[in-house]
């Protein structure tokens, strides 16, 4: 049987594993809007990518609460998934509406956001704040 701190281990894992993707599909999101920008007939791929980063999210949002439910660690990445879900959310809203001058800066502000979460998981801060 495995021991509570194999457990933790492996949970925070998957949340790095999560946070990790969510990351590089807000990434990608941005190479496709500058496609669209740049040429604004080909708006495919920066559709297929909101699609991606909504499920990424969801994603992100359950492993966040699987970590802490079981693990007993701090709810702080469930809070952070949630807030990003809505972001990702008004994102999703502002770009079906052609909003483009709160949609890039939103876009620019979910990055920003996403890459201090990986730097606060992989750092390894939530494990020595939860021991």
């Amino acid at each position: 049987m495995p021991t509570r701190t194999t457990t933790k281990q492996g949970n925070l894992m998957f949340l790095r594993v999560a946070s990790a993707l969510q990351t590089v599909a807000v990434f990608v999101q941005a190479i496709t809007a500058g496609f669209l920008l740049s040429s604004p007939g080909d708006g495919a791929p920066h559709s297929a990518g909101a699609y991606t980063v909504f499920v990424v999210a969801l994603v992100h949002l359950v492993v966040a609460i699987l970590t802490w439910r079981p693990g007993g660690g701090s709810p702080a990445p469930i809070l952070y998934a949630v807030g990003f879900l809505v972001l990702t959310l008004a994102q999703v809203a502002l770009g079906i509406a052609h909003v483009k001058t709160l949609h890039v800066p939103l876009g620019v502000l979910m990055f920003g956001s996403s890459v201090l979460q990986l730097v606060w998981i992989w750092s390894g801060r939530r494990a020595v704040a939860t021991a």
